[in-house]
């Protein structure tokens, strides 16, 4: 690094340990730190030389849901500025912000697929394991939908980049392991189409996250949980919802307290 590097800090509760040692060091080699933490006054906040509160209200279950897209919004923002300052137009960047605006619009709408995510559930919560795989940025979202499962049902759950399926990834598919893939309509469709007939002709089965009116994954997915048609840049945000929600209900199915997983904790005050 050099002195023209910005080093963001991101924590939901801006007391993360080894995020806040981080935060310290970087400091100490005098560079700029900005931090991106929900927590009004907590400690990254206030030892940042900047940054943006998230706003997305308390989290009360210790399994953070909302602030994980209030994060991702927050960096599709700090994208659109830099843009800006850039080489991104002003037409484009209205756009953007347009379809941003339209953002509470297309969550009621994938939240409107809730009793659709149960029934998907209900098919599958006595897994002893998943797979989670996404390409580009949807693999944060693959890593989540992992991570959200493992953290409130206990199901072992691992989240992989698609494009290494055939790297080793795909020794571990059979017909007791579901796969989610995450697959809307973007600029890497086809290869993840690809990566669902993979999966399928080692008999796995398949649950796709996937655009409304996408009727030809529905012939090769044994199940999809479909999202708005949007951009891609906002497409990781939706897509995170009902996987969130997949958790949730396997949780529920499952007879797990949701709110309170066991072993964990709300901070991670230690390294």
């Amino acid at each position: 690094m050099d002195q023209r590097t910005l080093v963001f800090a991101v924590s939901q509760s801006g007391e993360t340990a080894d995020t806040l040692g981080a935060l310290r060091e970087a400091r100490r080699k005098g560079f700029r730190v900005l931090g991106v933490c929900n927590r009004v006054g907590s400690t990254i906040a206030r030892e940042s030389d900047g940054g943006v509160y998230m706003h997305a209200g308390p989290e009360i279950g210790v399994a953070a849901t909302k602030s994980f897209t209030s994060q991702a919004l927050i960096f599709s923002l700090l994208a659109l500025l830099l843009g800006r300052m850039r080489y991104l137009s002003a037409g484009q960047g209205r756009e953007m912000i347009d379809w941003i605006e339209r953002l509470p619009e297309l969550v009621e709408q994938t939240l409107a697929s809730n009793a659709h995510i149960r029934s998907v559930a209900e098919k599958y919560y006595k897994a002893q394991s998943m797979i989670f795989l996404g390409r580009l940025h949807h693999l944060p979202v693959a890593l989540e939908g992992a991570l959200k499962m493992k953290e409130i049902t206990y199901i072992r759950a691992e989240g992989h980049p698609a494009a290494e399926l055939k790297h080793g990834i795909i020794a571990l598919i059979d017909e007791a392991t579901p796969t989610v893939i995450i697959a809307p309509q973007d600029g890497v469709y086809d290869k993840n189409v690809s990566n669902l007939q993979e999966v399928k002709a080692r008999n796995g089965q398949v649950i796709a996250v996937a655009t409304e009116g996408d009727t030809e994954i529905g012939k090769m997915a044994d199940d999809v949980l479909f999202i708005p048609k949007a951009p891609e840049f906002l497409q990781p945000i939706l897509a995170t919802i009902p996987l969130q929600l997949f958790a949730y209900h396997t949780a529920v199915l499952l007879g797990r307290d949701v709110d309170k997983p066991r072993n964990l904790a709300k901070s991670v005050t230690v390294e």
